[in-house]
């Protein structure tokens, strides 16, 4: 029997909330979480939309990469 581990090299995780602050919480959050696999952040996007009754929705694009 072989067992062989493979490490993320590369991961892109996509985030929305309602407000700014949930939205930081919720990348902060994943951040954490990452971390223990050996994954730092590479970059970030993010987005802000306003809808036709003038509510804002909030949406990030983060990019994690292997720490060397």
């Amino acid at each position: 029997m072989q067992f062989h581990l493979e490490l993320i090299e590369d991961k892109v995780e996509f985030f929305e909330a309602g407000d700014l602050a949930s939205l930081e919480k919720k990348i902060e959050q994943q951040i954490e979480h990452n971390k223990a696999i050996m994954l730092g952040v590479h970059s970030v996007s993010h987005q802000m939309h306003v809808d036709p009754d003038g509510r804002k929705f909030y949406s990030a694009v983060v990019h994690f990469k292997l720490k060397k």
